[in-house]
């Protein structure tokens, strides 16, 4: 009798133990909860190009500078569909914070010109504006660093490693933007990977506008696993419940150490794949402190 008891108390206490867990389980972020951030207005929009889609939001910290900055690249599996707007309450956080943000749109999968290669061309050239407007609006320009989540932390890895191409038809640069790093969240790296899975309806093959197997050149110009070492500093923010971009981090993260390059990894413990762009989140003094870290802000 006394085992009966034994085990049947035992049996009691794993299934509260299994229901407060229940009870207690974080509520992830989903992409449908984007559409309630705010969008707060950028204090001035600046044109990069002639589509309408090649423009840069900047939004300024108090003071009179000279601003550190961020180049900031929004996500969204690189689609049309998903534009600069879900992006406002980040960059408005880091402008808050005595950071500049240069939030680039660009094209993308759906918009005339975007996928390979103009979607990468605009994220150089956009970037590489920048420089043109430094002295007007007193941004620092050996504090800059680029960051973006998912797609976008895809094409801040890109953007660092582009200095690779220096005599690229495609992808030159008289005047490259000079970077102190990369702030990566939840960065979709691995294009030959994500070709793989499948990500996003197949994504990576519009994207791409092929397989691997078709433009195994492309692939080598734009899947950063292929590019490394980057040769600047990098932090990866990866959310312990994001579980569909948790892999590809970390297959990145050690792919990226293998070749020697600088990448420390911050393990998000509250985070899905949202939260970490989310200003109001507990992930949020995690990313805010990497970006500090990396633009060497005391």
């Amino acid at each position: 009798m006394r085992q009966i008891l034994i085990t049947l108390f035992s049996y009691l206490l794993l299934a509260s133990v299994a229901v407060h867990a229940e009870e207690n389980k974080m509520k992830i972020m989903t992409a449908d909860e984007l559409g309630s951030f705010g969008n707060p207005p950028a204090d001035v929009r600046i044109p990069y190009g002639d589509d309408q889609f090649q423009f840069a939001d900047l939004r300024l910290p108090e003071g009179p500078g000279p601003h550190p900055v961020i180049i900031l690249i929004h996500g969204g599996c690189w689609l049309a569909e998903y534009d600069i707007v879900h992006s406002g309450k980040l960059a408005a956080g880091f402008a808050s914070n005595g950071i500049a943000t240069w939030s680039l749109e660009y094209r993308r999968i759906g918009n005339k010109g975007g996928a390979w290669p103009g979607t990468f061309q605009d994220i150089g050239k956009g970037a590489d504006h920048l420089l043109k407007v430094a002295e007007k609006y007193s941004l620092d320009t050996n504090r800059i660093i680029v960051s973006g989540h998912s797609a976008g932390g895809h094409l801040a890895l890109w953007l660092a490693a582009r200095n690779q191409f220096p005599n690229s038809r495609l992808f030159s640069s008289e005047n490259p933007v000079p970077l102190q790093g990369v702030l990566a969240l939840a960065p979709a790296a691995d294009l030959v990977y994500l070709h793989e899975s499948g990500a996003c309806d197949d994504v990576v093959d519009k994207l791409m506008e092929g397989s691997p197997q078709t433009y195994p050149d492309r692939y080598a110009q734009a899947s950063i696993p292929e590019l490394v070492p980057l040769g600047v500093p990098q932090i990866l923010v990866i959310g312990r419940y994001d579980e569909n971009w948790r892999k590809v981090g970390y297959r990145y993260l050690e792919v990226a150490r293998a070749a020697g390059d600088q990448v420390d990894e911050i393990d998000a413990p509250e985070s899905g794949h949202f939260e970490m762009i989310d200003p109001d989140s507990t992930t949020w003094p995690l990313v805010l402190g990497a970006a500090r870290e990396l633009l060497g802000i005391k």
